[in-house]
């Protein structure tokens, strides 16, 4: 027999890797350009080593080239240094000491701005200011503190080349005389050798291009490290920082980076390019050759060419916002699940407008949930309860949760209830609902779809006299899986099966066991949970569960008692037994069974047709 099971085992090639590839092999054979030698051990470096790297925001790095290849970080440094200001310092001190206007003038330049402050921190003058700072607050510890946060940007432990701390040591003159320049003006207090001695190491810290990239999609997620998850900075420090690398993070260059290529960046004379896409990805590259400004001159060509083959530009987005509702119903169009008694199931049916679904996607920003909004502004539309399931929802922006909360707690009437369903424990946004509900927004949680509508539609059947029967014992004649047998052969059923009562907190039924038994719920109420507890469905009196033991399919849940539980218990051998004696009930049952089967999957398919379309 012919194997056809595959013979190679390496990862098929992406599209993106292979165009950072193609890239890398278009560039390579470009020489343009200088080793930067005004620091003597940077023009050591081996002008023909060049490595591009892409990091994605869940944490998956790309790689083409020479990535693994060290060098110093240099003036990269100084959008890292600069966010952890931020958020140590405060942004009120921060700013009052630097500005956040491009110079127009090269990085080293010996100028200050009328107010005699920085132009911004990205220049030298600005960095060896923040430095300042971090050493007046910090003391001895303040290059600790900058490894150790440039560390946890990379994601793992980063050195300093020490021979070029010491070469930069040696021959930084100009970087004297713009402390002192700073000194003078109040921008930097106490010991000038301490604090350069700061920034120089600061640039000495050893990377490599697979380094900034995932330093720039932790600054492109928000502040978190995708690769070790971390939270290494603020959003308010990550979105100031972003501000100003695009303003001035390629020096005297800027202009025409963001006009060009219109990505959030930073490079350095070592070789280094870092940049960053909100949202999407972080890219570092490598290339020791530079421009008259200071920048890589393969690096520009490649971060222009990634931006231009796959439309990065910042200010080129076409977002339409009402992707963001994936769906919008009823269960006038939805049915809603089978499985209750008779009359329940008809106070359903004569108010299946008083549920209405939202299923949301994506980013929950300023404009989404204002669309979100604006679907809830005619008062004929606004049901008894509103189900807002956020199990697609990735994000959910400061802007975009002031909206939703503004929507609960001031658009809609007191007369609906909210409820937010799919925010299990690992969901994004289940800390930002959490917090909310904590500070008084008043809203029902719930961990998927299936709990939050079973919730809603009790809360209608309790509200029109439904659960009067939760203390009185069912008849088994209103079981849908029983209906359509006769008073004998429910008798005969009932004779054969086994009463059964189960205290509260009972687990009756367990998932990982083989399905053996089927119970008919006579008393009390149960809950049906996933196997990490999360609700699933409450089940009241008149209703089965384990019915997958009359056709020998494993369980995907357990089954509790919420309150003392009494049911009537047949075993699968008990049902085959009946089969044999009372074969039209046996065939009726199974009837029944792929009756409540098949209306499970309408409801799945109804809410899939809405959800696609």
């Amino acid at each position: 027999m012919p194997n056809f099971l595959p013979l190679a085992t390496t990862p098929l090639e992406t599209p993106l890797l292979r165009a950072i590839r193609d890239i890398h092999t278009r560039f390579t054979p470009l020489h343009d350009g200088e080793v930067a030698s005004y620091i003597p051990e940077l023009g050591k470096a081996d002008p023909d080593h060049f490595g591009i790297a892409v990091a994605t925001t869940d944490g998956h790095v790309y790689e083409a080239g020479d990535t693994a290849v060290p060098f110093t970080i240099q003036s990269v440094s100084k959008a890292i240094v600069y966010a952890l200001a931020l958020d140590m310092l405060g942004s009120e001190k921060v700013e009052a000491a630097i500005g956040v206007e491009p110079s127009g003038e090269a990085f080293n330049s010996i100028r200050l701005k009328a107010d005699n402050r920085p132009f911004n921190a990205m220049v030298n003058a600005g960095a060896i200011c923040c430095s300042g700072l971090l050493a007046e607050a910090a003391g001895d510890e303040a290059f600790e503190l900058i490894r150790t946060t440039l560390s946890r940007f990379a994601g793992r432990e980063l050195e300093v080349d020490d021979a070029v701390f010491q070469s930069e040591r040696q021959t930084g003159d100009r970087n004297r005389a713009i402390a002192y320049l700073l000194r003078t003006y109040g921008g930097v207090r106490g010991d000038v050798d301490h604090i350069l001695d700061t920034y120089f190491r600061q640039c000495s810290v050893l990377v490599t291009a697979r380094d900034l990239a995932v330093m720039g999609a932790s600054f492109a997620n928000h502040g978190v490290n995708p690769v070790t998850g971390e939270m290494v900075a603020s959003n308010y420090a990550v979105a100031r920082t972003l501000a100003v690398m695009i303003s001035s993070g390629m020096y005297d260059f800027a202009g025409e980076w963001i006009y060009r290529v219109g990505v959030p960046a930073k490079s350095g004379v070592g070789g280094g390019i870092l940049a960053a896409l909100p949202s999407q990805l972080g890219l570092g590259i490598f290339s020791p050759r530079l421009d008259a400004h200071g920048n890589s001159v393969r690096g520009l060509r490649t971060c222009s060419a990634l931006s231009d083959a796959f439309d990065l530009h910042m200010l080129s987005r076409r977002d339409d916002v009402r992707t963001c509702i994936a769906a919008d119903y009823d269960f006038r169009t939805v049915p809603s699940k089978p499985g209750r008694q008779p009359h329940e199931q008809s106070i359903l049916e004569q108010r299946s407008g008083s549920i209405r679904v939202l299923e949301l996607a994506g980013k929950l920003s300023f404009a989404t949930m204002d669309y979100v909004t604006r679907r809830l502004t005619d008062p004929a539309g606004v049901p008894a309860f509103l189900i807002l399931n956020l199990h697609r929802v990735s994000t959910i922006t400061d802007a975009g949760l002031r909206l939703f909360t503004g929507l609960i707690r001031n658009q809609l009437p007191a007369s609906t209830t909210t409820v937010i369903a799919g925010v299990e424990g690992n969901s994004p946004v289940a800390p930002q609902v959490k917090a909310m509900k904590e500070e008084g927004v008043r809203v029902r949680i719930f961990p998927t779809y299936d709990a939050a509508v079973d919730w809603a539609e009790d809360q209608i059947v309790y509200r029109h006299g439904g659960f009067s029967q939760i203390g009185i014992e069912a008849d088994l004649s209103g079981q849908a899986l029983l209906a359509g047998l006769s008073p004998q052969e429910l008798a005969d059923l009932s004779r054969l099966g086994t009463r059964v009562v189960f205290d509260a907190g009972t687990r009756i039924i367990d998932a990982n066991e083989p399905p053996a038994r089927v119970y008919f719920l006579v008393r009390g109420m149960v809950s049906v949970r996933s196997m990490h507890d999360v609700r699933l469905s409450t089940l009241i009196p008149g209703m089965a569960f384990g019915e997958l033991a009359l056709i020998d399919q494993p369980r995907s849940a357990d089954v509790w008692a919420d309150t003392e539980a009494v049911c009537l218990e047949i075993s699968a051998e008990q049902f085959r037994a009946f089969q044999e004696t009372h074969a039209r009930a046996a065939d009726r049952i199974m009837r029944n069974l792929a009756i409540l089967l098949a209306g499970r999957v309408r409801m799945a398919t109804a809410r899939i047709d809405m959800l696609t379309g």
